[in-house]
């Protein structure tokens, strides 16, 4: 028996259309849902308050020291996905932030903005295939290069 994975969000339109759902294979599967861990906030999963990470409480934490911040994020994100990923083993994770320059189209001005790098290894223990996973993150307010 094979299992299906559905890519997200799921087009429900598509069911009520008498469709079927569109699929992925099971690296695009893993990568969506470590994707929603590390955009979702602790409490906003109804079913489980202990889905998703930190990250959007330290989003406007006044930031004393970059590694402390770096290790309380990459700890978070570990025991999440631990918990929330059960298709990833030998997970190393690692973070880095860093101040960068981006261009506001709207105000027409160049910011200075906290920029957080997250990088994710693993291995599927279905094929035993390696993992890498990376997201660049804005924060104050949170946003998603």
């Amino acid at each position: 028996m094979s299992i299906v994975y559905y890519k997200t969000p799921l087009a429900f339109g598509a069911v009520i259309e008498g469709k079927e759902l569109p699929v992925c294979d099971l690296l695009t599967s893993v990568t969506k849902n470590l994707e929603l861990i590390i955009t979702t906030r602790f409490g906003e999963h109804r079913s489980d308050p202990t889905f998703g990470c930190e990250i959007w409480d330290l989003d406007f934490e006044l930031i004393v020291s970059a590694r402390l911040w770096e290790e309380k994020l990459r700890q978070s994100l570990l025991k999440s996905i631990s918990t929330h990923e059960s298709r990833l083993s030998d997970i190393d994770i690692s973070v880095a932030i860093t101040d960068m320059e981006k261009f506001n189209g709207i105000k027409q001005f160049v910011e200075i903005k906290k920029h957080v790098q997250i990088e994710i290894y693993g291995t599927l223990h279905k094929t035993g295939e390696p993992v890498h996973f990376r997201t660049n993150l804005f924060l104050s307010p949170l946003s998603v290069d």
